[in-house]
């Protein structure tokens, strides 16, 4: 039962993860914070990046929604345990350069606790 909640879980969180990935790349404007200040949302060249970030994203939520339909639990769960380094990485990032906690803590830390909560469900099952 909670292998089943943790799979759908991680299936919402590959289909948010392409949403955000298609957002940042159709309009890279509306995207381009991440919680860091002073970031030049307007620079054409930094929306070149952030295009570049955005195919990523898509790849990475795709990778966890070809996992979720034809993986094993076990490796949906190693699958999330290791992406769990995506939102944690941001979160450290976006402290180091001086961003608001609530990026910090609320949105990149929560989603790192919500991802490790899924893996551990995962392997665990």
């Amino acid at each position: 039962m909670l292998s089943n909640i943790a799979t759908v879980l991680a299936g919402l969180v590959g289909a948010a993860v392409i949403v955000m990935g298609a957002r940042a790349f159709w309009a890279p404007q509306g995207a381009a914070g991440f919680g860091i200040p002073d970031t030049p949302t307007e620079d054409r060249a930094f929306h070149a990046w952030l295009a570049v970030k955005a195919v990523r994203d898509i790849a990475a939520g795709l990778f966890i929604l070809i996992v979720v339909v034809g993986g094993t639990t076990h490796l949906l769960g190693g699958l999330m345990l290791a992406a769990t380094l995506i939102p944690l990485g941001d979160a450290l990032i976006v402290l180091r350069s001086g961003g608001p906690k609530v990026a910090v803590y609320g949105i990149h830390g929560a989603t790192a606790v919500v991802m490790l909560a899924i893996s551990v469900l995962l392997l665990i099952a």
